[in-house]
């Protein structure tokens, strides 16, 4: 009786103590709701019959973290428990800086999915795209895993092999990939010049830095070329996203004035809204945004401001569609907890979560198909219209249809006299 009673409390203590955790996410009427204690008798009830009954021992501490790990992954794919390694380990993800696959990953309907691969990384080097469904590692099967277990289990030291079982969105079986685990050295930012008056800025991940990466880029092409770009190519294909402040970054370089980003949460700190500031390295000069089914979060948020603005043509497929904010939450004893606290919305107002960014020109069988109702679109069409076919060594035929889309602009904006 007394093991039940202190289990109650030590419940009690438990779930009351992530109601009000940091930050005040719980501040207004939720604060004061009481645990129902009908329900934490019950969940007492059930962690003592598996302490007494379950056919292997197991550890009080584990069972515990357990039932915390059940109750963040319950809510949605992204919500989870860090213990003090998954959060370290996600802290050097952040930096740039970890030993795995390159492989940013999500869950869809509980089963862990390939949002996209990291640029040379091993992952990418395999020939795993957007949409890969992960079913197992090592032939041990990631049914019922959360994803940040399914995450630990494909990182390693660098230099260690690892069997994935893939399965192809176009495949009817899984098949086995075998990758070696290296050191993942992000770099966000490339660029290069694609021809006279046109740039290429390549933006595969947003980390610490990304902002002053690409205004050292844009400087170094404005460098190259001779005076200010008359075009660019913003390149977020296969961008799985990262942190808020780099996509916030990225698009205050573009943009005069106006919202960037919003969000929508149930808590003040929750809602905010992030505004451009005045400077437009680009002096009006048309860009392109590619996207992909690749190019999710963050790459979203740029792609949907850009768009909305009307500041950027967006030009490829849709893309990945995941727009909710994840808070990581410091907790005790170095561990933490990862919540979804709010929703995405673009300029306008548009959802991104599920839906993500439709292009102003899609291309299907090299024809161009402006977005329904989208002016940017047919005007974009337009100008891939007036322009000579663009065919570059390595093959690209988006990167080729953008630079077509661009050269169309620019006599377009000569001829208006801009």
């Amino acid at each position: 009786m007394k093991t039940r009673t202190a289990l109650v409390l030590a419940i009690g203590f438990l779930l009351g103590s992530l109601l009000s955790v940091t930050h005040g996410v719980f501040a207004e009427r939720e604060r004061q709701a009481e645990l129902p204690y009908e329900q934490a008798r019950l969940l007492a009830e059930v962690l003592e019959r598996v302490r007494q009954g379950y056919v292997d021992p197991i550890d009080d501490e584990e069972l515990m973290e357990h039932a915390i790990r059940g109750m963040l992954s319950s809510l949605d794919d992204h919500s989870g428990f860090l213990d003090p390694e998954e959060y370290r380990q996600m802290q050097d993800t952040t930096s740039g800086r970890y030993g795995g696959l390159g492989l940013e990953v999500t869950q869809e309907d509980g089963v862990v999915t390939v949002i996209a691969p990291i640029a040379g990384s091993p992952g990418e080097r395999a020939g795993l795209k957007a949409g890969d469904r992960i079913l197992s590692v090592d032939g041990d099967s990631l049914e019922g895993m959360s994803l940040d277990e399914a995450v630990r289990l494909m990182r390693g030291e660098p230099g260690s092999s690892i069997t994935l079982g893939v399965l192809s969105p176009d495949k009817d079986a899984p098949r086995d990939v075998e990758l070696v685990r290296e050191r993942i050295q992000t770099r966000s930012v490339r660029s290069r010049l694609l021809e006279p008056g046109i740039g290429y800025l390549r933006v595969s991940h947003f980390r610490d830095q990304v902002g002053r990466q690409a205004r050292e880029a844009i400087a170094e092409l404005t460098t190259e070329n001779g005076g200010h770009l008359e075009g660019l190519v913003l390149d977020l294909r296969n961008n799985p996203g990262g942190i808020l402040r780099g996509a916030v970054e990225i698009s205050d370089l573009f943009l005069e004035e106006g919202v960037i980003v919003s969000a929508e949460g149930r808590t003040r700190s929750a809602r905010f809204s992030h505004k451009a500031s005045q400077g437009d390295l680009m002096l009006g000069a048309p860009i392109v945004v590619l996207v992909n089914r690749g190019s999710a979060s963050a790459s979203e948020i740029v792609a949907g401001a850009l768009q909305d603005h009307g500041r950027a043509t967006v030009l490829g497929s849709s893309s990945f569609g995941k727009g909710s904010v994840q808070t990581i939450m410091p907790l005790s004893g170095e561990a933490a907890m990862k919540l979804t606290t709010a929703r995405y919305v673009t300029p306008l107002g548009r959802a991104i979560e599920k839906d993500g960014v439709h292009p102003d020109l899609d291309f299907r069988d090299d024809e161009a198909v402006p977005r329904e109702g989208a002016a940017m679109g047919e005007r974009a069409r337009q100008a891939w219209q007036t322009a000579e076919p663009v065919a570059f060594d390595d093959d690209d035929e988006v990167l080729g249809h953008a630079v077509r889309v661009l050269r169309g602009m620019d006599g377009k904006r000569m001829a208006e006299g801009q």
